[in-house]
């Protein structure tokens, strides 16, 4: 779970196949990208004239960018890499850094520890298996557990305080922080007057208000499920994320394992388990997303039984 190469997705955005021209009574559509969090984030809005739409999309990025120096993990001088140093002292935490942990604790909670934020010492050495070819030994591993656990993260919400009651813990917002990241820039472009848009980066989907003349923002699932295809085909003030082992994943003595980690087990989750999550924004549909790829099928109900706005939508990967 790390902010950092696209995990991919099996989404479809259908709508950008379809070109808008701006009039004095419709907006036009418009379309921007740079590379933010290691990955392409695309940019779609509705604006009178180019300079007006890249004026916004350019505040966005500048958004995306402030955030990503605050979550990243792979930043060494980020926020929560500062934190994560401070180690068993009250740190005072800016309010972005709060709301993210705030929102990963009750997701931890409901999952009952399949999404957790402290999984950082576990993520490290799964990202040195990928390189080398080679799994974590059991010690290691064993070492690595002894540092993670959510319950170890302390929050203290009248003073914006985070404490983490061990040494050498270590964070990982990446099951979270990049769907928290396109809300807010999505924030930015309908205070600037582009209520109309879209944001998209490597799996997550944040939607505004509908484009004009169309019920919502076509979002194109493979094999969900046709309840969920409904909601996507027409989604408006929504996220859609997905995380699974589509693209980053290792193969080691014949097995697969996810770049996503089970905290319970210290491994990357090897059932081929892909997600997709529709919530009410985006660090709740990308949080889910992970904590359900961790726990499998039959258990995504009871947690998803805590977000009642949440749907969700699985595809097994068939055996290689």
């Amino acid at each position: 779970m790390s902010i950092g190469p696209s995990r991919g997705s099996l989404i479809v955005l259908a709508l950008l196949a379809t070109a808008f021209s701006p009039t004095q009574s419709e907006p036009g559509r418009f379309e921007f990208s740079q590379v933010h969090m290691g990955m392409p984030v695309r940019v779609v809005l509705f604006a009178v004239d180019r300079q007006a739409a890249a004026d916004r999309a350019r505040a966005a990025f500048e958004r995306i960018s402030a955030l990503d120096a605050i979550l990243s993990d792979y930043r060494p001088d980020s926020e929560l890499n500062r934190l994560a140093a401070s180690g068993g002292t009250l740190t005072p935490v800016s309010v972005d850094l709060f709301a993210v942990l705030t929102r990963a604790l009750d997701v931890a909670r409901a999952s009952e520890g399949a999404f957790d934020p402290t999984v950082g010492p576990l993520t490290s050495l799964w990202r040195e298996a990928r390189r080398t070819g080679t799994a974590p030994t059991e010690a290691a591993l064993r070492e690595a557990k002894e540092r993670v656990g959510w319950r170890l993260l302390t929050l203290g919400a009248e003073w914006r305080i985070v404490r983490l009651e061990r040494p050498d813990m270590r964070l990982d917002l990446g099951g979270i922080a990049k769907g928290y990241i396109l809300q807010e820039a999505l924030a930015v472009l309908v205070a600037r007057g582009s209520p109309q848009a879209l944001l998209e980066a490597g799996g997550d989907i944040v939607v505004g208000d509908a484009p004009p003349g169309k019920p919502g923002w076509r979002i194109e699932v493979p094999g969900a499920g046709p309840a969920f295809v409904k909601r996507a085909s027409a989604l408006t003030r929504a996220a859609l994320a997905t995380s699974g082992s589509t693209a980053q994943f290792v193969v080691i003595d014949g097995v697969r394992y996810s770049h996503v980690i089970d905290p319970r087990t210290g491994k990357g989750v090897t059932h081929g388990l892909t997600t997709s999550v529709i919530a009410g924004d985006g660090a709740t549909a990308d949080a889910l997303a992970t904590a359900i790829v961790v726990l499998g099928a039959s258990r995504a109900a009871s947690v998803l039984s805590r977000y009642p706005d949440a749907r969700a939508s699985m595809y097994r990967r068939p055996k290689d």
